[in-house]
Order: structure tokens, then C-alpha cells, then sequence
């Protein structure tokens, strides 16, 4: 009969715990107890193998099944494949503590060899509502650093090569021994490079690049939105000692329009009418994103703030056929600085208007006459 620790209580957390539980407690219980952490105590490399081999075999599935059903003897005598302990999967388990550990990586690196990719680089560029209608190829200038011709990029003078590093042997790592474990980390002669540059080239003082004024041909399609981005491959800084170079990213923005207010591929415009326009009707044009003109009839009785649409003359939606709409939303003017000949003609307006040439005026007074009249009888 097995006298093992039941793994649930090796890693204190309920039968019923999750996969972010079990990590959690493993990683806290594997700080407390690492043997590097606790020099000359036999208890901890024993609690510390323990850990291990619990968190082995509850954070695969179909181990943790059979564990619940069979207990310990489901990975003695040949059941479930093998059983847990410092086997292929140790280095795993312990990948995501070394660095809370030790401060480090361990054995995840690997010689970069001195090649290293260029950096990304950003360009603002502030276009019109028309130019997002239309497209346009635009031509811009950036400074940028390109690998130095002199040096081919290697940062070493003309003539002469790098030097494999002296202290990592050309690797990039050193090793360095924690205990029973051997971690890596990165050179810090070559800063990982594995390489040395004794004789720098004289024109990019040995980084391999030198900075350049570059245009550059940027094209911009139909139907972009603020904030848009467009990604150029291989445009960006040159990489370091013949690395391959970033990328860059033009970021689109949008001036604001005079007239238009964008919605995604719709287009939105307010337009003030006269009351006397508003209450016989009439028509007036209005211009288009297109360059062209439309004109918008408005029936008799319109009230403020009415939209009226008018189809595909919106803006066209990116990469697609379909083209937004234009909506037209009238604004009823009141009308200001009356001559005494006008406000006579108001007057008698008022005079001969009645609930029907007003209906939602009227309806609302006689609302309030009736609350007020209730309020009375209550």
C-alpha cells in the first residue's frame, strides 16, 4: 500500500481546483521550498521533488483523472505510462519560475549570432475627409537608419571581421550553476551577440547603421477611417550587424470636415430652412462628398431636425463595393430682427392659427389644462 502524500494535499489546494489554482500553488510552494533557497536543509530538496511530482501529474488531464480514480497505483507497476518525477516534462514545469526564481531564463536562449531586427518605426499622417474619399498615393520623407555601406552592416571596419566574444566562445550565454540546476543567460561581454568588434567602422562607429533621409511612395485606398493603419514590410530601421530590417506603420487621421460629419461610411450634414420653407415646403441643393451637388425636397409641415436620406452618397467602405449613405438634417431657423412690418404679419399669423396648423402645441397645452384641472378637483 502506498505511504505517498495525497498530491492535493502536497500542493494544498481542494480536489476541485483549476488549472490557475494548481499553478498558482505550485509556483508558491516551489519558491518556498527550492533547495537554493533553503542551503544545507535535506527536508526542502525532499518537499522540493514532492512539489514536483504532484504538480506533474495534476496538471495533465488525463493523469489527473486517473489519479482521482486510482490514486497513487494508478503510475505503479507499469499503469499510466510511467510515472511522475524529474523526467522530460521537469524542465516544463519549472520554465515559468526561474526568472522569480533566479532572475533569469533557464536553457530557453540560444545564440542571436550579433544579427538583430531593426526597429519598427511610426508616421503620423493627417489627411482630408476627400482624399479618404477619392485614395491618393502620397510621397513622404522620413529619417530612417539603413545598414552602412562601408561595412556591409557588421559594424567592423573595412578589411577586418568581428571577433567570436572571449567570454561566451561566440554562444551569445554563459552557463552559471544554481544548485542542481545549470541556467543560461545572456553574454555580458556581447550582450548576446557572440560577437566582438575590435577595429569599429569609422563612418557608423560599429552599430552597422547609419541614419538617411528616405522617401518614400505611400498608397492610400478608398474608404480609410480615422485612425487606420497601414503596415510597410522591410520599411523601417535597418537591422543591426546585417540583421533584417522592422517595419513601418503610416497612422491615418482625419482633419475635420467643414460641412460633412462622419459615421463609419455614412455622412451626416445639418442644413438651417426658413420657417416659411418649413411650413410650404420647398427644395434646395446641397453639395456631395463626390464633388457633385444633390438636391433635398422638403414637404410641407417639415419639422426641425428631420433627416432625409439619400443613398450611396456616402462614403465608400474599405477594401468593399458597398458605398454608405449621405443623411441631410434640417434645422428650423426662427426667424431674428424683425422689421415692425414683419412682426405685424406674425401677429396676424398667431391670430389665425389654431390647433390645426399647430397640432403638437395644442395638444401639449391641453395636457397641462388638464393636469392642472385634475390637480384642482383632487
Amino acid at each position: 500500500m502506498s505511504t505517498k502524500r495525497c498530491y492535493y494535499e502536497t500542493l494544498e489546494v481542494e480536489r476541485n481546483a483549476d488549472d490557475g489554482k494548481l499553478k498558482a500553488a505550485f509556483r508558491k510552494l516551489a519558491m518556498k521550498w527550492h533547495p537554493d533557497k533553503n542551503p544545507g536543509d535535506a527536508t526542502s530538496e525532499v518537499r522540493f521533488k514532492e512539489i514536483n511530482e504532484a504538480y506533474e501529474v495534476l496538471k495533465d488531464g488525463e493523469k489527473r483523472a486517473a489519479y482521482d480514480r486510482y490514486g497513487h497505483a494508478a503510475f505503479e507497476q507499469g499503469m499510466g505510462g510511467g510515472g511522475p518525477g524529474f523526467g522530460a516534462g521537469f524542465a516544463s514545469s519549472f520554465s515559468d519560475i526561474f526568472e522569480d526564481l533566479f532572475g533569469m531564463a533557464g536553457q530557453r536562449g540560444g545564440r542571436s549570432g550579433g544579427r538583430e531586427r531593426g526597429a519598427d518605426l511610426r508616421y503620423n499622417m493627417e489627411i482630408t475627409l476627400e482624399e479618404a474619399y477619392l485614395g491618393k498615393t502620397a510621397q513622404i520623407e522620413i529619417p530612417v537608419s539603413v545598414t552602412c555601406e562601408p561595412c556591409s552592416g557588421t559594424g567592423a571596419k573595412a578589411g577586418t571581421k568581428p571577433k567570436n566574444c572571449s567570454v561566451c566562445g561566440g554562444q551569445g550565454r554563459v552557463r552559471q550553476a544554481q544548485g542542481f540546476f545549470t541556467l543560461e543567460r545572456t553574454c555580458p561581454g556581447c550582450q548576446g551577440r557572440g560577437q566582438m568588434i575590435e577595429d569599429a567602422c569609422p563612418n557608423c562607429a560599429g552599430s552597422g547603421r547609419v541614419t538617411r533621409d528616405r522617401t518614400l511612395s505611400v498608397n492610400i485606398p478608398q474608404g480609410v477611417e480615422d485612425g487606420t493603419r497601414i503596415r510597410l514590410a522591410g520599411e523601417g530601421e535597418a537591422g543591426v550587424r546585417g540583421g533584417p530590417p522592422g517595419d513601418l506603420y503610416i497612422f491615418l487621421s482625419l482633419s475635420t470636415h467643414e460641412f460633412f460629419q462622419r459615421d463609419g461610411a455614412d455622412l451626416h450634414c445639418r442644413v438651417p430652412i426658413s420657417m416659411v420653407a418649413a411650413a410650404l415646403g420647398g427644395d434646395f441643393e446641397v453639395p456631395t462628398i463626390d464633388k457633385g451637388k444633390t438636391k433635398v425636397k422638403v414637404p410641407p409641415g417639415t419639422q426641425s431636425g428631420r433627416r432625409f436620406r439619400i443613398a450611396s452618397k456616402g462614403m465608400p467602405v474599405l477594401r468593399s463595393r458597398q458605398t454608405g449613405d449621405m443623411y441631410v438634417q434640417v434645422m428650423v431657423e426662427t426667424p431674428q430682427n424683425l422689421t415692425k412690418k414683419q412682426q405685424e404679419l406674425l401677429s396676424e399669423f398667431e391670430k389665425l392659427s389654431s390647433g390645426a396648423t399647430q397640432p403638437e402645441a395644442a395638444g401639449f397645452f391641453t395636457k397641462v389644462k388638464d393636469f392642472f384641472g385634475n390637480r384642482a378637483s383632487s
